[in-house]
């Protein structure tokens, strides 16, 4: 279907014969992803809500990284619990929220979340880390447009028995619709 004003206010008119709707003309704003257009495209992003998690972590002020996450250094379970482990999992919870446009954001969150039930002050030190990292990536969104191919591309990856701790696997895929991104990342657990 294309965009055809006179087809739009049909379906619109059909549509209000049988249920009650209202047209809110274009998007814009909800459920905290603004939607801006730049010609025909669309980029769903959550700037305000990073910018609410930066205040909410005290972290408005801080230095921007370039990275979410040091591959090198692994997420492991210390000795010393954090402090604060409702703030952990309140600020975790929130960052899961923000994947939704941000699909950069998405290991390194499932990375924190693997940590909830009993987080540590190095758990806290890698959160920190991907809040510095949104401080610098807070114009980052999900971009849509309309693509000349509907052809189905899927990735995948697994880091076998990537976790020290417990042995198990991680892996995630990402598939697109022609150009966008239309399903990401989903933690699948193999201890063969």
């Amino acid at each position: 279907m294309d965009n055809d004003p006179g087809l739009v206010t049909t379906l619109l008119h059909r549509l209000s014969t049988t249920f009650k709707i209202r047209d809110l003309g274009p998007p814009s704003f909800f459920f905290g992803i603004e939607t801006l257009t730049s010609g025909d495209c669309f980029l769903l992003s959550q700037r305000r809500y990073t910018q609410d998690i930066l205040s909410c972590s005290s972290m408005t002020d801080c230095k921007a990284l370039a990275t979410p996450a040091l591959v090198t250094q692994p997420a492991t379970p210390s000795t010393d619990p954090f402090e604060n482990p409702t703030q952990y999992r309140r600020i975790v919870g929130a960052l899961q929220y923000l994947t939704i446009t941000r699909p950069d954001l998405a290991y390194s969150v499932n990375r924190l979340c693997q940590f909830m039930h009993s987080p540590t002050d190095d758990h806290w030190s890698l959160l920190k880390r991907v809040l510095r990292y949104i401080k610098g990536t807070q114009d980052y969104g999900l971009r849509l447009r309309p693509s000349a191919s509907s052809d189905l591309h899927a990735f995948f990856d697994s880091d076998w028995a990537g976790c020290p701790v417990d042995r198990k696997s991680t892996s995630g895929y990402a598939v697109f619709l022609g150009d966008n991104l239309v399903s990401r990342k989903q933690r699948t657990v193999a201890r063969s």
